[in-house]
């Protein structure tokens, strides 16, 4: 069933101009609501790695009529191998383009995170207010309205305030009570940055594993870059406090983990100082109680990160705005009510994605020895052999995400 879209118009701000912050613009500018997007980079931040859509999500972006200009803009991944130190595929997992079941290790839909978040500028940019170099430092709320108070000094009302401000958000900080975290750690660190692309970098992702824990993948997006990836299981106060450290503190940092690592590492870590980006960060997710507070909401990884190794974290952000901006125009003379549907709705989803990610099978993809890594290579070796992996993706019957349906709304004109 369908509602009418409630004709109130509301003032939004939504702090963060990311994926799920343009998605929100997206759908309630379509609710006829006038939105302004800070962002608090000095320009549109098109950067990042390597993301997917799996599941709903490419559902999610259906219904925004954008799949056509994402398939434009898709990466050219075949699949996965598992290289030995030699660079000689051990195993290959390829990617499931059959158009049913489940999608394998690399996802039919992989995009470069810059060119999404273009193509969803190119969709708001006319209809919602962008300011960028710009942050919600702090906010004031009362019944009728929420007084953002912004870096540079000024302060707005509005009706609404919606952090899509990221996996550290700001205004989650504010929300929680002292003291709580809302982070669930498992263990694992990543870093990633550009190098030049050379002849050998295929179409298919390699990973190389490494004693120790560590992992490298390597992924190469157009005819120029390619993308390194170090990944290491380690529990330790430096590895967490790292990734608030100067990149170039960083950067040593990773160098030092992964130097005697072999196959490419050399040329991997060569090129980190003359990356166009350099990114570190912990393994985690972002579990809270609640994602709301009066009239202050979280969306996207502010709310409910899965993670990288989810495969729906992008999925997940552009899911999560559908529904927060569903309810919002359904409800927009009440917002208590339009807030906690939003809750009720899309919690069973954030659950799902998150139940994805088991430290567990995590771990048996990061062997700590020789031995164990010959194991898994072997018997994932066995595995393609017999089409095992393409098998069960073709034959399963639901993505990431379960079975969980993505409501309707009237702003859906896909839908």
């Amino acid at each position: 069933m369908t509602d009418k879209i409630t004709r109130r118009s509301l003032r939004v701000l939504v702090a963060g101009g990311g994926v799920a912050g343009q998605a929100l613009a997206f759908w309630l500018t379509r609710g006829g609501h006038r939105v302004t997007v800070v962002e608090r980079f000095p320009a549109l931040r098109a950067s990042g790695a390597q993301v997917d859509l799996r599941g709903q999500g490419i559902e999610a972006v259906e219904r925004m009529e954008l799949l056509e200009a994402v398939r434009g803009r898709l990466v050219d991944e075949a699949g996965v191998a598992f290289v030995d130190s030699h660079g000689k595929p051990k195993a290959t997992i390829m990617a499931n383009t059959s158009g049913r079941g489940r999608q394998t290790l690399t996802s039919e839909y992989e995009i470069m995170r810059g060119d999404l978040v273009r193509i969803l500028n190119d969709a708001t940019k006319d209809d919602a207010e962008y300011v960028f170099g710009k942050s919600v430092d702090g906010f004031d709320q009362d019944e009728h309205r929420v007084t953002a108070h912004f870096s540079d000094g000024t302060s707005g009302e509005y009706d609404l305030l919606i952090g899509a401000d990221g996996q550290g958000s700001r205004i989650r900080r504010a929300l929680l009570p002292d003291g709580f975290d809302p982070y669930w750690r498992i263990g694992m660190h990543m870093a990633y940055w550009f190098v030049p692309r050379i002849a050998s970098d295929t179409d298919i992702r390699d990973t190389y594993m490494v004693p120790g824990g560590r992992q490298i993948m390597r992924r190469s997006h157009n005819a120029t870059e390619t993308q390194v990836y170090f990944v290491m299981r380690e529990e330790s106060a430096e590895a967490s406090a790292i990734h608030r450290a100067p990149v170039e503190q960083q950067q040593k940092f990773w160098a030092d983990r992964f130097r005697d690592a072999g196959w490419q590492t050399e040329r991997f870590i060569q090129g980190m100082e003359g990356s166009p980006f350099f990114y570190s960060q912990e393994i985690a997710q972002v579990r809270t109680d609640s994602w709301s507070m009066g009239r202050v909401a979280l969306a996207g990884d502010a709310a409910h990160c899965a993670s990288p190794y989810s495969g729906m974290g992008i999925s997940g952000g552009l899911v999560g705005a559908y529904v927060l901006a569903g309810e919002v125009n359904r409800h927009a003379d009440d917002l208590p009510t339009a807030l906690a549907n939003y809750d009720r709705v899309l919690r069973p989803f954030v659950d799902r994605i998150q139940a994805e990610v088991n430290p567990r099978i995590l771990r048996l993809g990061m062997p700590m020895n020789k031995r164990a890594i010959s194991a898994f290579q072997n018997a994932t070796a066995l595995a393609c052999f017999f089409r095992i992996p393409d098998l069960v993706a073709r034959f399963s019957k639901e993505d990431r995400g379960g079975d969980w349906k993505l409501p309707v709304y009237a702003h859906a004109r896909g839908a």
